[in-house]
């Protein structure tokens, strides 16, 4: 008797092998001639013919006439578009959270831009009996977050600028409430526009963005970019932590591990392969 398990296990392997000449090609990402892609796929041109013709016959790809490359056809292109929209990158990126709370040693949160900023929608905390706690909804701040950073050095430059602006009036209404009440904290004023371009910039170079001491003394925070399809960054990857065992080196193994994880999320969202911006 054929158990459940059995059929959710058992695969066509002409399939499997097949699915090779089809991975080639979006691998590469441009029309390519039959042996090419046989030989990416590890099989003779005669082999991956067969192959070839049946997905052409499906729509999965088609063959230029003058060239005789062979590209995506419609029906690869409908599954695509259809998987775009379904894909959601919080879904995709939550399940990556804990392993990688664990192997850094830190609380790691993923971060979307709403409304009014960077906002926390997901936290896996760190394995360590100390760590920094964070709450779901909590908003970062634009200028003194790694999450706010991140967002800031990607969106387009007017919206931006509108929410510096929103968070100076703010910081401002906040400053004239403390000078009311004696013992409340006077935040360090927001930088200018262009020293903030400069920080952004910054950002841009590391493909990433990093606060210390900035929000909470003795914490510290770095941020990762997820993009979707279009190029446009869609979720933070954010690590915070206690500064005295906080990696913020952009080449340390904390950060290269945040980008590693970033970069699989955007690949599945589709995002193209060259980094934007």
């Amino acid at each position: 008797m054929t158990t459940d398990n059995d059929r959710t296990q058992r695969g066509i392997q002409s399939i499997e092998v097949g699915g090779q000449l089809l991975r080639a090609l979006v691998h590469h990402g441009r029309p390519m001639a039959l042996k090419d892609l046989a030989r990416e796929a590890d099989m003779t041109p005669a082999k991956a013919h067969p192959y070839m013709v049946s997905f052409g016959r499906l729509g999965l790809i088609e063959q230029d006439g003058a060239s005789g490359h062979y590209r995506l056809g419609p029906l690869a292109l409908q599954l695509g578009l259809i998987g775009l929209q379904q894909a959601n990158p919080v879904h995709i990126a939550t399940p990556l959270t804990g392993p990688l709370a664990r192997q850094i040693g830190q609380t790691v949160g993923l971060a979307v831009w709403g409304a009014r900023g960077a906002t926390m929608v997901h936290i896996a905390q760190a394995p360590s009996p100390v760590h920094v706690s964070l709450r779901h909804g909590t908003v970062f701040s634009l200028t003194r977050t790694a999450s706010g950073k991140l967002f800031a050095a990607y969106l387009p430059p007017a919206e931006v600028r509108a929410m510096l602006e929103d968070e100076r009036r703010r910081e401002k209404q906040r400053k004239g409430e403390a000078a009311l009440q004696a013992g409340m904290p006077t935040p360090q004023p927001l930088p200018s526009w262009s020293a903030f371009e400069a920080e952004l910039n910054e950002v841009r170079a590391h493909g990433a963005s990093r606060s210390t001491n900035e929000v909470i003394p003795g914490v510290s925070a770095m941020a990762a970019p997820v993009f979707d399809h279009s190029g446009a960054i869609v979720l933070a990857v954010t690590a915070i932590g206690p500064t005295g065992v906080f990696d913020t080196r952009w080449e340390g193994a904390l950060a290269l591990a945040l980008g590693a994880c970033a970069r699989s999320v955007s690949e599945q969202l589709g995002a193209p392969r060259t980094k934007p911006g």
